[in-house]
């Protein structure tokens, strides 16, 4: 991730067990989004890059709180072999998924509740479209060590710019 970054916050206790699939890491993000009053006190915004800070960790998945200004998003990237998903806690966001198709893809449209869950070879770009800040709660299994970032090519298509560690 490149962006503002805030010191991790301690680890919380409860964690689900079991394989942390695509659609327990939905639940996690819910669990986590419901509970405002953890998360809300570290939202910030900042006008040069997406704002991020990791809430929880755990040896089986982490969650990160991510804020966008209208206009800011994240490029076209992948989650390095984790499985992930993400809910909108305030505004909206919209994400285009990529697959090994040289066609464009569609935008979704993501509205406060929206919920996306993906498996470790999901690459997409998420971006607030929207004229208000937008805040979302995105878990991810195992936690990030790294992710790809691509370029769209003007046919249809990706290409590989760069893999980068993620930042803790």
């Amino acid at each position: 991730m490149s962006a503002s970054l805030q010191s991790p916050a301690p680890a919380r206790l409860d964690k689900p067990t079991g394989l942390l699939t695509p659609t327990r890491l939905a639940e996690t993000a819910r669990r986590v989004a419901a509970d405002t009053g953890f998360w809300r006190p570290r939202v910030r915004f900042d006008a040069a890059d997406r704002y991020y800070a990791r809430l929880e960790v755990t040896p089986e998945y982490e969650v990160w709180l991510l804020t966008w200004l209208p206009g800011q998003g994240t490029g076209i990237h992948d989650h390095g072999g984790s499985s992930g998903a993400f809910t909108v806690v305030q505004g909206a966001l919209t994400e285009r998924t990529f697959t090994t198709s040289a066609r464009r893809p569609a935008p979704w449209e993501l509205p406060v509740g929206a919920i996306r869950a993906f498996g470790p070879r999901h690459t997409h770009e998420v971006v607030n479209h929207g004229s208000v800040p937008a805040v979302s709660i995105h878990a991810y299994a195992p936690a990030l060590t790294s992710m790809s970032y691509y370029e769209e090519l003007p046919g249809g298509g990706i290409i590989l710019r760069s893999t980068s560690p993620v930042d803790r």
